[in-house]
């Protein structure tokens, strides 16, 4: 029987996992946020659930909503508008979430269903009693790739035990309101975030491999502003796999890696009799590990973005130019020395180790609260991995949520990350729509009641009611809310930028004291109004001319 090469790729590929797995017990690490319920009564309370490998969980904040539980097409693997069902939430309800059951169809269809239906997040009841594990995208066709990249709601995946649990609640005609909370999916420990993203040279392995060079492409501007800025700390990893001793001069070892079967990667379009081969990749993967060395050698880290982005524009696969001459010509353009990269990079035909190969396979293996790396790519934030849509946006919020609260950078606060709340109701913060100065701020967690910094002047108060200009420069912000009057050419305020006081009269004027002081308006119906508490001091001989300007503009005529 012949066998044909992709077939033949495959079982290699299978005896190259295997062959990995004595390196270590391999240790798969499930990233749970929490989901608590909320009512009824009988089943309040805290429980784990699985966040899905695609979508956008909202690392860093909450979401509280209610359940549904749909009364056909259970599993979510038909679209719901065949049975006329909408989860489409009314002005002033919760957001929807819908439950719906294991088994048939991809994790991520029954997903991309609810979402097309109006669901705002989707919890699948898992079929069996068993620990939770991560709901993965499929390896993507033309068909599942299409739905996959538009999934925009998070999904979390529950034990079987807790889905009966809630479907039991619903059928007995009980509002069940949950809240899925995704702020301690990520350690936020100090005013640093430490991360690394698990990547591949290859640009021939399919939509996951578009993704992936699409993602670098959009995230080089934020990682770069983060990496200057000493925020972040971001290191980049290949996967490589090794070839057993007793095939390391088979043909399939010797056309997939280096260093005599050492480091393997697979071949690019499953073909051994065409095409660019396993080790061009693992060669191409070594030399971008040793571009993010020296960078870091000479404080500049952040370059590794610009060649990686540079290399998939002017070096792509299907154009034949994936080989060392093109990355030469861009290693030239950025100013990189090709001499200490290609020292760094060994001899890859040495029966030998390779120190940058072999740390990245040491660093394969899980350390701590992280499990091995098995999934590429794979994001990696303060030692727990990512889940989600690799898209800027999703990245960014799961990055920011890594600070301790109140350390993070502007860029975390860009219109990429933020909740927008202040739009509604100012977010019911304080706010001055005279000076056009409010306390509200939009961040990935949600809003923020917290008093301004304007041209300089720091605002203090507690946020909600209150907030006043404080220490040098108030008084350029609505004159320190203190009085002002321009006459004769000249300018007079009671606001002072030193010193205590808020809002002290100026020197050498005259004072006049209205204190309880009843006036009569509008003889003809005896109305009175009561000035109360007005002090005003002015210099010279305008008192008088003041005091008629002040009852006239509230509207008063003063008595004769």
């Amino acid at each position: 029987m012949r066998v044909r090469g992709s077939e033949l790729v495959g079982l290699f590929l299978g005896f190259l996992y295997l062959s990995v797995t004595p390196m270590s017990s391999a240790r798969f690490v499930v990233e749970k946020n929490s989901l608590r319920v909320t009512s009824p009564d009988k089943i309040k309370g805290t429980y784990d659930s699985a966040i899905g490998n695609f979508g956008i969980p909202q690392y860093g904040g909450s979401m509280a909503g209610a359940v549904l539980y749909p009364k056909e097409n259970q599993k979510g693997c038909k679209e719901f508008s065949e049975f006329s069902i909408s989860f489409q939430s009314k002005p002033g309800s919760l957001p929807t979430f819908v439950l719906v059951d294991r088994g048939d169809c991809f994790f991520a269809l029954k997903v991309w269903n609810a979402q097309k239906a109006g669901a705002s997040a989707v919890l699948v009841a898992d079929n069996m009693e068993e620990a939770l594990i991560t709901m993965d995208s499929p390896q993507e066709d033309g068909s599942s790739a299409k739905y996959i990249e538009n999934i925009t709601i998070p999904s979390a995946l529950i034990e079987k035990n807790f889905g009966e649990t809630l479907k039991k609640a619903i059928n007995g005609g009980n509002m069940v309101n949950v809240n899925l909370d995704w702020r301690e999916a990520v350690p936020h420990p100090d005013d640093r975030v430490e991360y690394e993203l698990w990547t591949n040279s290859n640009d021939e392995c399919g939509v996951k491999c578009d993704m992936l060079m699409e993602f670098v492409k959009n995230f080089k501007g934020a990682a770069q502003v983060l990496e200057k800025g000493s925020y972040t700390q971001f290191t980049p990893h290949y996967i490589t796999w090794y070839c057993p001793q007793a095939f390391t001069l088979s043909k399939q070892c010797k056309s997939q890696c280096i260093n005599h079967g050492r480091y393997c990667a697979p071949d690019p379009d499953l073909d051994f009799s065409t095409g660019y081969e396993g080790k061009d990749v693992v060669l191409e993967n070594l030399r971008q590990l040793c571009v993010f060395k020296v960078a870091n050698e000479t404080n500049k880290p952040w370059v590794w973005w610009d060649y990686v982005t540079d290399f998939q524009i002017r070096c792509p696969m299907k154009e034949k130019k994936y080989n060392k001459e093109c990355a030469d010509g861009v290693l030239k353009s950025l100013g990189l020395d090709a001499s200490k990269i290609e020292k760094c990079m060994g001899d890859p035909d040495a029966d030998s180790e390779n120190p940058v190969l072999k740390e990245e396979q040491n660093a394969q293996v899980g350390k701590g609260s992280r499990g091995d790396v098995t999934i590429l790519p794979t994001l990696v934030v303060n030692n727990r991995q990512y889940r989600g849509k690799l898209e800027k946006g999703a990245v960014l919020k799961a990055i920011c949520a890594g600070f301790e609260e109140t350390t993070e950078p502007a860029v975390c606060l860009s219109g990429d990350v933020e909740t927008n709340e202040c739009l509604d109701n100012n977010g019911g913060c304080w706010q001055d729509k005279k000076a056009n100065v409010t306390a509200c701020k939009d961040t990935f967690r949600g809003k923020v009641c917290e008093c301004p910094l304007v041209d300089g002047v720091q605002f203090k108060g507690d946020g909600y009611t209150t907030c006043e200009a404080s220490g040098p420069g108030r008084c350029k912000i609505n004159n320190g809310g203190c009085w002002n009057d321009s006459r004769d050419g000249h300018s007079y305020s009671a606001c002072l930028d030193f010193g205590n006081s808020k809002c002290q009269c100026p020197p050498g004027s005259k004072v006049m004291v209205l204190k309880h002081v009843k006036i009569l308006m509008n003889a003809k119906r005896k109305r009175h109004v009561i000035v109360l508490n007005v002090v005003v001091k002015i210099p010279g001989e305008v008192t008088s001319a003041l005091a008629v300007e002040i009852f006239s503009i509230s509207g008063i005529t003063t008595p004769a």
